[in-house]
């Protein structure tokens, strides 16, 4: 592959998607230039000018693809490999009521006094990303009820109340919860076939209930380590069965140093 040919993939620290595009293309032997674009304005600005606003992106010959979905990124890197059966979604509601009170466990573990700490390499406070595990199937729902576009900007916005405590965000995540329980009961496409629309393209509803779970699995995950950077054990951490079947990166993390 030529120099100018050469793949890009734009992230940030602690993105769970990003992690997972990395991850992916390694494993296939894809040749990539990592560009972390989390406090680098020549990188974000560079992602800009390609027309994007959001990461993962993986980039070649100034043409791009979001990276939310692997398939789509094999298809636009023209990858000969094919991914793991995709679990039901029966499956992928079963999995949502495993991980949710987990998550909602692990946030009333976090002392209140750290909420606004940031974590690793990422500048942003713990309570943003606890609130944002809960954010995601929020955003789902909403978009479930008005029928609008799942955008960015849905999944990524801020509480409508404060969450002041580690208590308002569990017991706001355990309303989420409820919410996605009460859609699937009513819900009538079981087989969750019809599409569509989201700011990484248009997909089948079942790969974005897909989505709607692995990604607050992931950022579950990652509550765990805030728990153990805190010197305090996870309440009945997930487990490896909890996370069987869905579409994860291998770590919890990304801890690729900026510049290697």
């Amino acid at each position: 592959m030529l120099a100018a040919e050469r793949v890009k993939v734009f992230w940030q620290p602690g993105c769970t998607s990003c992690l997972r595009t990395k991850e992916f293309l390694t494993k296939q032997g894809v040749d990539y230039e990592s560009i972390n674009v989390h406090g680098n304005p020549a990188g974000m600005e560079e992602l800009r000018g390609l027309g994007a606003r959001s990461v993962p992106i993986v980039a070649r010959n100034g043409k791009f693809v979001f990276a939310q979905t692997l398939t789509d990124v094999i298809k636009f890197l023209d990858l000969k490999v094919r991914l793991q059966e995709r679990l039901s979604p029966e499956q992928l509601m079963r999995k949502l009521g495993i991980v949710l009170p987990a998550a909602a466990r692990f946030v009333r573990q976090i002392p209140d006094a750290s909420l606004d700490q940031s974590f690793r390499n990422r500048k942003r406070p713990i309570r943003a990303l606890a609130h944002h595990v809960f954010r995601i199937p929020e955003a789902f729902l909403e978009t479930m009820h008005d029928g609008r576009e799942l955008t960015y900007e849905r999944i990524m916005a801020e509480p409508r109340s404060p969450l002041r405590t580690s208590e308002d965000i569990a017991r706001f995540g355990e309303g989420v919860l409820s919410g996605m329980q009460e859609w699937w009961k009513n819900c009538t496409d079981r087989s969750c076939a019809r599409l569509m629309d989201t700011y990484f393209g248009r997909h089948s509803l079942h790969v974005v209930l897909e989505r709607t779970v692995w990604h607050p699995t992931q950022h579950a995950r990652q509550l765990m380590l805030v728990l153990e950077s805190l010197g305090i054990a996870p309440d009945r951490p997930l487990t490896a069965a909890d996370l069987a079947g869905l579409p994860l990166p291998d770590k919890a993390w990304d801890d690729e140093k900026e510049g290697s």
